[in-house]
């Protein structure tokens, strides 16, 4: 009986691999008396396959935290560039950015309302893609086979992607469970409108990824809060800093991460003051280490942005209205600097107002709708005929007759000023002005030999940038115009009209006499006059620090001067109160039946479950602390700080996402809530935790699972409004959840 020798000593080695093969008697399995090798077939390959088995486990037991993300990053990429050129056409905001690419590449000055940085990214794109910036981006526009559309939209589509695994180390730096974390990371995954909005040319997966690693470079500092001055304490430090000054650099709507930031550390700080274990040397090094980092680190991030976009847009381009006169004359490509320089009777020329986002001095032929009824002034940012205008002398003064002589402007003049296009006069009286009636009302009025002494105004030079003089020079002189009568002076505040003065920058006459008040200060920008010399462009500065504010000033004002329009229906519009619930989808584009079509429309499962962890999360709050006040001590001191970090980050960071809009005066869309909802999902893993706590390991696996299959029903239900809809909408309708969604013709 060898044979059963060394069947026992084959099994003695399995079971020193941790194997206990079952098997039969002697008798059963040997009654046969067919020899070893039966054993070496079937029964060894299956041994061999329980230990492949067993070090797999083991392998993947061991690597799990790198097996897990790469898994849900590999599917990130492809979720995000999957059908990414199925339209070839330019859709919805990539009429913008994609045209601001152009700019970029061609070196031309424009205006936006965004900071830079997520415009130049997107100009990075197109330049690795071999665009030259020829294309216009037409809305609706198909892009020509020399614009390799594909190539940028994958680019930006990256950063969409990194957005998942970004979700994921967050979940597991906030120390939730490994249910909860894969749950978080499913629902960024699979959220229809993060995975739509990652498809375009567009900034918004930009915003979001800087969204997402401020909030994860936050969470990662705050776990070596109990190691101050670490090498790993300022590496998160310094990384979190340069998170919220990108995020900041790309849109506005970042500054709110940044005010997350803020008040976690200024709670930091407060706590920190309390602890009687920190010297005071220390204390202030905590001070020192966040004003660093986390103020002029991001400034100037900020900043720098903002020098390399005028280092590169060194040529004129449609956005020079919106900057200084010097700036402007500062472009290749801009005549400024060839201005005559020093103003005649006679001349023509356009009128600068010299406050942070002032425009040009305007009128057209539309009339007020009250007050004098008389013909418009405004100011304008952008260059049009109805800007230009011609100075003369008073009505009983003339000029010299002949073709030679010139008799320039000097200070303490008194001139009128006649607007060309219009052959109107401009005047001012005692009206209240339309918008602010504190001033007098600023028209236009009469004609070449029809008006009266209201026409007529007071230079008043407050400086030159360059010299002292008594004259008035084009680009360097900033005067003030006084109102011969009433003495007020000429004014433009940043102040928009509404739709019937077509969201123009009002212009009024200021009563008061304050001669620091820089939006009564004015400048020559353009000057025409054939008998005068150009001018030479060899001491054209201008002043960067100057230049940033003025653009920052500029864009905020034509940011509040985004407001909805009450004549006209945007349907694509929605109201903040919609949001959360999901009451409202938005089209990108063309809604025929033989176009491509898009509808930015969030999973249902993701955005209602988010909102409803919200709520809940609020009610938990409240309990507790009315149960805490009852003496019941359901938490233990480390279990209910983490509690209240948890709602800092997600409640709060929602609040600052989301709440703001309603302040806000300017048109939302749906995708302004898109940051908002990353913490309405990282609430959802909470909450889901807190639950299931206590729950036996079978119920927790059963809970999740069927809340991973929900969203991947849901989603793979809802896909096609994400990937492109190239059928009828008509075979939508049982998409068509709510009633509000406009997504079936």
């Amino acid at each position: 009986m060898d044979y059963i020798n060394i069947k026992r000593r084959h099994l003695a080695s399995y079971r020193k691999d941790g194997y206990e093969p079952v098997l039969k008697s002697d008798d059963e399995n040997f009654k046969t008396k067919e020899p070893i090798h039966i054993f070496s077939n079937s029964f060894i390959s299956s041994i061999k396959l329980q230990k492949n088995l067993a070090k797999t486990r083991a392998f993947y037991n061991k690597h799990c935290n790198v097996i897990i993300p790469l898994f849900f990053t590999f599917l990130s990429f492809w979720s995000r560039f999957h059908l990414i050129s199925l339209s070839d056409t330019v859709m919805w905001d990539e009429a913008h950015f994609g045209n601001f690419a152009s700019r970029y590449l061609k070196r031309e000055f424009y205006f936006d309302v965004h900071p830079p940085l997520g415009k130049m990214i997107v100009a990075l794109a197109g330049l690795l893609a071999g665009y030259d910036g020829s294309f216009s981006f037409e809305p609706s526009s198909k892009y020509p086979e020399n614009v390799n559309y594909t190539f940028m939209r994958l680019f930006l589509a990256s950063f969409g992607a990194w957005m998942v695994p970004l979700a994921y180390y967050t979940a597991r730096e906030l120390h939730f469970s490994n249910q909860a974390i894969i749950l978080i990371t499913l629902m960024v995954l699979l959220d229809t409108a993060y995975v739509c909005i990652s498809h375009f040319i567009l900034l918004d997966s930009l915003l979001l990824f800087f969204t997402y690693t401020s909030v994860f470079c936050l969470a990662k500092f705050h776990n070596q809060r109990y190691k101050p001055f670490s090498t790993n304490w300022w590496i998160w430090l310094f990384m979190t800093g340069i998170s919220i000054g990108c995020v900041s650099s790309v849109k506005w709507i970042g500054l709110f991460t940044t005010a997350l930031v803020g008040l976690y550390t200024i709670e930091d700080l407060w706590n920190k003051l309390g602890d009687l274990d920190i010297s005071k040397i220390n204390y202030l090094k905590h001070w020192i280490a966040r004003i660093i980092c986390l103020i002029i680190l991001p400034i100037l991030i900020y900043m720098t942005c903002f020098a390399i976009h005028f280092s590169i847009l060194t040529h004129t381009g449609p956005g020079d209205a919106q900057m200084s006169s010097l700036f402007q004359a500062s472009l290749i490509g801009n005549s400024l600097s060839e201005n005559p320089l020093e103003l005649a009777y006679g001349s023509r020329l356009t009128l600068k107002n010299m406050g942070f986002g002032g425009g040009l001095l305007h009128s057209h032929i539309e009339q007020y709708p009250g007050g004098s009824e008389q013909q418009q002034v405004s100011c304008y940012h952008h260059n049009d005929i109805n800007n230009d205008w011609m100075i003369l002398k008073p009505r009983k003064e003339q000029i010299y007759n002949n073709n030679t002589e010139i008799e320039f402007v000097n200070n303490g003049d008194t001139i009128r000023l006649f607007h060309l296009n219009t052959g109107k006069n401009l005047h001012s009286h005692e009206i209240a002005a339309p918008i602010t009636n504190v001033h007098f009302e600023v028209s236009a009025y009469g004609n070449e030999t029809l008006g009266d002494d209201n026409d007529y105004w007071v230079i008043e030079v407050v400086g030159d940038t360059y010299t002292k003089t008594n004259r008035i020079r084009s680009l360097t002189t900033s005067m003030r115009l006084r109102h011969k009568v009433i003495g007020c002076y000429l004014r433009s505040a940043n102040r928009a009209l509404p739709e019937w003065g077509f969201r123009q920058i009002e212009v009024t006459c200021d009563k008061r006499n304050n001669i620091k008040d820089v939006h009564t200060h004015w400048n020559v920008e353009r000057h025409w006059n054939e008998k005068l010399p150009p001018g030479n462009s060899a001491n054209i500065k201008s002043n960067f620090l100057h230049n940033f504010w003025h653009l920052n000033v500029g864009m905020y004002t034509v940011n509040n001067a985004l407001i909805p329009n009450p004549d006209k229906d945007d349907y694509i519009s929605s109201l903040p109160i919609q949001w959360p619930i999901l009451e409202v989808g938005l089209r990108m584009c063309d809604w025929a039946d033989d176009k491509v079509k898009f509808f930015l429309l969030g999973n249902p499962i993701v955005w209602w479950s988010g909102t409803a962890s919200l709520v809940l999360f609020v009610f938990l709050f409240f309990w507790y602390l009315v149960r805490q006040k009852r003496k019941y001590i359901e938490f233990s001191p480390a279990e209910w700080t983490h509690f209240l970090y948890i709602g800092k980050i997600c409640v709060i960071g929602w609040l600052l996402h989301y709440v703001p809009f309603f302040i806000m005066g300017r048109v939302t869309y749906l995708h302004h809530y898109l940051p908002a909802l990353y913490f309405s999902i990282l609430t959802v893993g909470f909450i889901f935790d807190h639950f299931t706590v206590y729950c036996n390991l079978l119920t927790k696996k059963i809970i999740f699972s069927i809340s991973y299959a929900s969203i991947i029903i849901v989603f793979w239900y809802f896909k096609d409004v994400a990937y492109g809809i190239n059928y009828p909408s008509s075979k939508l309708k049982g998409r068509k959840w709510l009633s509000t969604w406009d997504i079936v013709n």
